[in-house]
């Protein structure tokens, strides 16, 4: 009892207390036409798996490679792009450098015997020395070859994973959307175009793949043809480019960039390209990071730069909406305060057929999803599961981010919330979204009933 307690403090101690029980929201009808087990909030998959012929094409591709020690370098590369953090800005390192001249000052340990030169030229030595121990030291990584072929090994299988569960949120949202173009920025391996047909087929005729890297443009290629230069492409239209396209007069339908926002060098590049990016979207820009504080926080920064529409080269009027996860388009409730917890979510998938893998693995992720104008105007306050479910004689228990910006913890009962919210809950899992809606102002959730009980 005491490891639940603490698996959900965290969660309780961002949660606001809430002045309204919530209701099931079943204003269209769906639970006439499917259990509560199949509710449309329900927007985890149980199982990702990665087509057959792009696995057999990873295998091929590794059979004939160089590389040795393939498991070593995998989980190396693997551990390096978990704890990668953004590049500290010029801006930052000159106030912090401010800061440790004045510390080092106060303590006067500099001896009192060298001259006014020595004294600065020591003092300076000692702030250099300190930011060069305490100061994160982002280097670019260079694709080559070989460091390809390990990342198609370590990542390939994961970041579909997450791209794929995404994706296909926005299908099961907004089944009319069939998108015909596709645009993915930072491509890599492909993991996104191989995703995205997984979900839409033949309906995508175009996919623009652009990566700096020309080692990783040839990999994806290679996949593609299942891991021969003589092969088909076993999906058309996919044309690579090293540089993004800056004219906002072509759109595409949608605009994904997975996993690459951490590449660029500082937030004014960052920026230049979160922008290109929205510019560029006609229907959907999704964006997908490590779900770790690093990865929020960079998705945090392009939601800011694309709701405040600083951008003043302005093509599409049509308005950013923050189609998902969040209900809203408050500030992100897990930035307030001190809290160290990112949003993020898990998916599980079938890794790559290797002998040191396992037969299941979870993919820990953060992401965001912008839509040109409002969409799913009907559901869209219903709120966000952002922690486990955790299930109880006749109450449930979820964390949730809610449509009025804040995060609540919800003890759900049959007896207080009604049968078919209560049986919604128990189904849900962390990342779906609770079909419910606020009602019957004025009563006190913290109060729980007598079927409630404690931890």
């Amino acid at each position: 009892m005491l490891a639940l307690r603490t698996r959900f403090q965290p969660f309780r101690a961002l949660s606001s207390v809430t002045t309204a029980v919530p209701q099931i929201d079943n204003s269209s009808d769906f639970l006439s036409r499917v259990p509560h087990r199949k509710h449309p909030g329900i927007l985890h998959i149980k199982l990702a798996r990665l087509p057959e012929e792009a696995q057999d094409a990873v295998h091929v591709l590794l059979k004939k490679s160089p590389v040795r020690q393939l498991q070593e370098h995998v989980t190396s590369l693997s551990s390096y792009l978990w704890s990668r953090k953004r590049p500290s800005e010029d801006k930052d390192l000159r106030e912090k450098a401010v800061d440790l001249e004045k510390m080092f000052k106060e303590k006067s340990h500099i001896e009192s015997d060298l001259n006014i030169f020595q004294k600065e030229e020591k003092l300076k030595n000692e702030v250099l020395n300190s930011l060069r121990k305490n100061t994160y030291h982002w280097q670019p990584l260079s694709y080559t070859e070989q460091i390809g072929l390990v990342y198609l090994a370590a990542r390939f299988d994961g970041g579909f994973a997450a791209v794929f569960r995404v994706l296909q949120e926005i299908h099961q949202r907004v089944p009319e959307f069939s998108p015909k173009t596709l645009m993915d920025f930072g491509s890599g391996i492909g993991s996104v175009i191989w995703a995205a047909h997984s979900i839409w087929g033949k309906n995508l005729k175009e996919y623009m793949c652009i990566d700096t890297s020309a080692s990783m443009n040839t990999l994806s290629e290679l996949v593609l043809k299942g891991g021969s230069e003589k092969g088909e492409m076993h999906i058309s239209g996919v044309h690579f480019r090293q540089f993004l396209p800056v004219s906002p007069k072509v759109q595409f339908d949608l605009v994904v960039s997975a996993y690459s926002l951490n590449e660029l060098p500082n937030f004014a590049e960052r920026e230049r390209v979160i922008q290109t990016l929205w510019r560029k979207t006609g229907g959907f820009l999704v964006l997908v990071e490590n779900g770790t504080q690093e990865g929020h926080q960079l998705l945090m920064e392009a939601r800011d730069i694309v709701l405040k529409a600083s951008d003043k080269e302005v093509w599409d009027h049509r308005p950013a909406c923050v189609f998902a996860p969040c209900p809203h388009q408050m500030e992100c409730p897990k930035l307030a305060g001190n809290s160290q917890i990112p949003c993020n979510f898990l998916q599980q998938y079938q890794p790559l057929k290797f002998s040191w893998n396992p037969s299941a693995r979870w993919e820990k992720f953060s992401f965001l999803v912008f839509s040109r104008g409002p969409v799913g105007e009907n559901d869209r306050h219903w709120p966000r599961v952002i922690g486990p479910v955790l299930r109880r004689t006749r109450h449930v228990h979820c964390n949730m981010c809610c449509s009025d910006g804040k995060l609540h913890h919800d003890v759900i009962t049959a007896r207080r919330h009604g049968k078919d919210l209560y049986r919604c809950a128990r189904k849900c899992e962390w990342g779906d979204r609770l079909p419910s809606m606020t009602a019957n102002p004025g009563t006190d959730k913290t109060h729980y009933d007598e079927e409630t009980t404690s931890l």
